[in-house]
């Protein structure tokens, strides 16, 4: 079964509210098996629209992926981003 990348493009709106998000939604990606491969580091923006934020995690599958983004924890975590960040996330999976 090949992995999964979820990535999201944010622009953050309440640095306060969403760092609560970002302190609660690490453990949740990690407790489905996630990690991050980059997370609000250096970038160049090409094309499409200039998000300042971006972050790019491994899953083991899309169904895991899928099923971190619908837990319990996670959607107790996207509480606090809610209104606190434009945000697009998608989750791809990987080529073999």
């Amino acid at each position: 079964m090949p992995t999964a990348l979820w990535i999201a493009h944010v622009q953050v709106t309440d640095a306060e509210a969403y760092g609560k998000y970002a302190a609660l939604a690490g453990p949740a990606i990690a407790a489905h098996g996630g990690y991050f491969l980059a997370r609000a580091g250096r970038y160049v923006q090409l094309e499409g629209n200039d998000r300042p934020r971006n972050v790019v995690a491994r899953f083991p599958s899309l169904e895991k992926a899928v099923e971190c983004y619908h837990s319990d924890a996670y959607q107790a975590a996207l509480s606090h981003a809610r209104g606190a960040a434009v945000r697009d996330l998608m989750v791809v999976e990987e080529a073999e």
